[in-house]
């Protein structure tokens, strides 16, 4: 069973210790550089991409940029950053970008990315506010990946999606097919307000207003939506039954106010408002939907389109440790997403712990001495990772990684045939 968010083993004061051996023993840089670089498709890519790392006491530092996978490693394991943010592939080395002709450099490319945070439904959920989440609310987060991720694939014709959980209170979403990295700002936008049905902030009731006929996406949407809801928001929530909620419901809708005066029991007062709507379908020309209305402004997803539009924007690395509360920001298997727990994530302390076992006799491998060093390295951090929660994780990204590369395969196989033709 979840519980509320609680990092009561998890003392911030242990990153500094931590860190140096989660960056040089467990972090899984040879996946994480076969992700940024993309199979070498395109030149320069992995080297013209910006890494922005926070220190402790909040030092920022922006435009990192590196060459080789050895070398991120170096400097990663040298800095040990707090968190680490992913930018935009640029047209020069970020890391150069002082030395570059004024207005030359500039963001080029970069997944279209997703952040759907737990704050934005602060309106709608009752049990939680603030960074808090527990498992009644957690409920959003599964509903809005539902949505998302079918919407992505098969009205954009997305295929590669990578799903991560942020260490504390939401979900990044990264589209990585090369089309999508190849937007720009107005499709992004156009994507993020396709997308974006909740409008309006704290001062607006009604956030969601439908209009006829009503579009095959929201169809779709609506149909995962009510999955959930009665459990989620009647039940869970009871937002029939909480005065604060009622109240704002009948200030939009007066004419429910005697029907709910006689009627207590909230899952009868959510029939009355069905009836109410269904009444009004063959008369009126507004407020016919409102009971769908109401059940997208408390369960559809709440995406922070700036994050989604801008090529340049930086948002938090897959692997990256939370600092607040120690957690892994972990990619998410779809597969199994109605059973993810994000209190079950690992927090850093709690993988070096696990690094620290003995480990069993098979586990130990005497041919390692005839390897040459920087594979017995590799092959020891692999051995390491293994042993620890964070295995399952990375054999996600693995998996994820193995189905893109099908496609780089492609990719390259269709440009040397070019060159063939010449």
């Amino acid at each position: 069973m979840l519980s509320l968010m609680s990092s009561s083993n998890y003392d911030s004061a242990c990153l500094p210790d931590l860190l140096p051996l989660y960056y040089r023993r467990l972090f899984p840089f040879s996946q994480y550089y076969r992700w940024l670089n993309y199979g070498g498709v395109q030149k320069n890519y992995f080297q013209n991409r910006e890494f922005s790392f926070t220190l402790k006491d909040d030092i920022y530092v922006r435009y990192q940029s590196f060459s080789t996978q050895t070398e991120l490693e170096k400097e990663m394991q040298k800095m040990n950053p707090y968190k680490i943010d992913i930018g935009a592939i640029y047209s020069h080395r970020p890391n150069q970008h002082n030395t570059v002709k004024s207005g030359t450099f500039q963001a080029l490319e970069k997944e279209l990315v997703f952040d759907i945070d737990m704050t934005d439904y602060d309106d709608v959920r009752s049990c939680c506010s603030a960074a808090d989440i527990c498992c009644k609310c957690w409920t959003l987060m599964t509903i809005a990946i539902h949505i998302l991720d079918r919407a992505l694939r098969e009205d954009f014709g997305f295929q590669h999606l990578l799903w991560v959980y942020s260490g504390r209170r939401g979900v990044h979403c990264w589209v990585c097919d090369e089309a999508a990295r190849k937007l720009s700002v107005a499709a992004r936008s156009a994507v993020a307000e396709y997308l974006s049905l909740v409008k309006g902030g704290e001062e607006t009731l009604k956030k969601v207003v439908l209009t006829d006929p009503i579009h095959p996406f929201i169809r779709e949407s609506l149909a995962v939506v009510e999955r959930y809801f009665p459990r989620y928001a009647l039940q869970e929530q009871d937002i029939l039954g909480r005065k604060e909620s009622v109240d704002k419901l009948l200030h939009v809708r007066k004419e429910l106010q005697q029907d709910f005066q006689n009627e207590k029991k909230p899952e009868n007062r959510w029939k009355l408002v069905k009836e109410q709507a269904n009444r009004k379908q063959g008369t009126a020309k507004r407020g016919q939907y409102f009971e769908k209305e109401i059940m997208l402004q408390y369960c559809y997803p709440r995406l922070d389109v700036n994050v989604s539009k801008g090529v340049n924007h930086l948002l938090k690395s897959p692997f990256s440790v939370h600092p607040k509360t120690g957690r892994i920001s972990v990619p998410m298997d779809l597969k199994e997403l109605e059973t993810f727990d994000p209190f079950a994530v690992p927090t850093i302390g709690q993988i070096c712990e696990e690094l620290d076992r003995p480990r069993t006799g098979e586990e130990e491998d005497k041919s390692e001495e005839k390897e040459n060093e920087k594979d017995a390295a590799e092959r020891r951090k692999i051995r390491d990772y293994k042993r620890t929660s964070l295995a399952k994780y990375v054999k996600y990204f693995d998996q994820f990684l193995d189905k893109m590369a099908r496609s780089w395969k492609g990719e390259l196989l269709k440009k040397s045939d070019l060159q063939k033709d010449f």
